[in-house]
């Protein structure tokens, strides 16, 4: 047996035998749970309640995205809000957000593989929350982390793919996984995609796996024609050109190339086609010089980098295209949708939960240049179509996907899993 074997089993039999303790009720741990949760009481007095979001790294991104809007729009009253991360964050962006707090850093930002469990644990203990939420791989050695240090309610969800997830995820991760899962009071996904996709890999229940979905701004992201006729200005574009584009990172999951060889398909049909791309990333270099040795795109695309105000990108579209191989539930899609954007996306992931087929947009396999090319060229030449899928993914975006909604959700989530631990009285709330 190898060495990293014999390192494997090791760790997932330690994990197994805390997984079993939790479950079993031990009576130690039951102890100091309790201490911790008449200290916290006695400490603040039910509200507000200290919650910690634990995160791989605090930058741009949708997860990071939730998790900033949470820090901004939760009840003040009622939460205290602190930022954990494993491998650093971007100044500038906790800057220009305005955080109250630096987020407590636990690792290297490219430090390898990590073992932060105790580090973690120090981080709980100082702070001493009464909710510790982790999000994605990277972060779920908080979950016993959390239990050692007897934190009240512990919470981890899962917010998407990586792009070696699509073949299944290596056994160590599905080992952990399925012996972490359990300790936590809660787990969620941000889609039933997802959900079934964790549930799947780890052998875990989804019936004990919850789905609490992204929210969009509404307001912040809305279809305007003056702001639409200033970012046109703003990006130096034609006043009849078909603009199609996306935002996000410039990864290889992202899959733009798809997206550039589409529109290079439709400017040879004849339509005057133009591609916005914001976003930064290890693929945008590339992604360049394959546009610039284009006769058809050398012009015809805009690489307009990190865009802090990206509703002004979004109010400058026709379509809004996501060829994503793989995704979770994209926010990039809800804020197109509220501006009013009809959407043309793969059908994986979380897509098909958020883009109606044939109402909101169009849903397309990965990969599938034509079809793209073939749905772009028919929204481009049928203007009334075009209305007709921008209205309808408006009013989809502000009826089920809105950020109040999402808001509201998260809120409901912490209360009910602090009243369930005698922290709150739920209905006094």
């Amino acid at each position: 047996m190898s060495k990293s074997t014999e390192q494997l089993e090791r760790e997932v039999c330690v994990i197994a035998q805390q997984a079993a303790a939790e479950r079993n009720h031990d009576a130690v741990h039951r102890r100091h749970s309790m201490k911790a949760m008449a200290t916290a009481n006695a400490t603040t007095k039910a509200f507000p309640l200290r919650v910690l979001h634990v995160l791989n790294r605090l930058d741009t991104g949708g997860t990071e995205h939730v998790v900033l809007n949470l820090l901004q729009e939760l009840d003040a009253d009622l939460f205290e809000q602190r930022v954990c991360v494993t491998r650093g964050f971007n100044p500038e962006l906790a800057r220009r957000k305005n955080l109250l707090h630096d987020p407590f850093v636990v690792g290297e930002r490219d430090g390898g593989s990590q073992f932060l469990l105790f580090r973690l644990a120090r981080v709980f203990r100082k702070y001493r929350p009464h909710v510790v939420h982790s999000r994605n791989w990277g972060t779920i050695e908080s979950v016993p982390a959390a239990r050692m240090s007897g934190v009240p309610v512990v919470i981890h969800s899962e917010h998407g793919y990586e792009v070696d997830m699509a073949q299944g995820l290596p056994r160590r991760r599905r080992l952990i996984r399925r012996s972490l899962y359990p300790l936590a009071d809660v787990v969620f996904t941000v889609s039933q995609e997802l959900r079934d996709y964790h549930a799947r890999q780890s052998l875990y229940d989804p019936a004990k796996i919850r789905v609490v979905s992204n929210g969009v701004d509404t307001v912040r992201f809305s279809p305007s024609a003056q702001a639409r006729a200033a970012a046109r200005r703003k990006f130096d574009l034609e006043p009849d050109s078909f603009v199609l584009g996306s935002a996000g990172r410039m990864v290889t999951i992202k899959d733009y190339r798809s997206l550039l060889a589409a529109a290079e398909i439709l400017v040879s049909r004849g339509i005057n086609a133009h591609v916005l791309l914001a976003g930064v990333g290890p693929e945008l270099e590339d992604l360049r010089t394959a546009a610039a040795r284009s006769p058809e795109l050398a012009r015809r695309v805009s690489f307009l980098g990190s865009v802090e105000k990206i509703e002004e990108v979004m109010s400058a579209m026709d379509v809004f295209v996501l060829p994503s191989l793989l995704e979770g539930m994209s926010n990039t899609i809800l804020e197109a949708m509220a501006c009013g954007l009809p959407v043309v996306a793969t059908a994986v992931g979380g897509n098909p939960e958020l883009v109606e087929d044939g109402i909101t947009g169009w849903l397309f396999p990965p990969g599938n240049v034509l079809e793209l090319a073939g749905r772009m060229e028919s929204l481009a030449r049928n203007s009334d179509l075009l209305q007709k899928f921008g209205k309808a993914a408006r009013e989809r975006a502000v009826n089920h996907f809105s950020l109040d909604r999402m808001i509201s959700n998260y809120q409901a989530l912490y209360l009910e899993l602090a009243a369930k631990r005698g922290l709150v009285n739920q209905k006094s709330v």
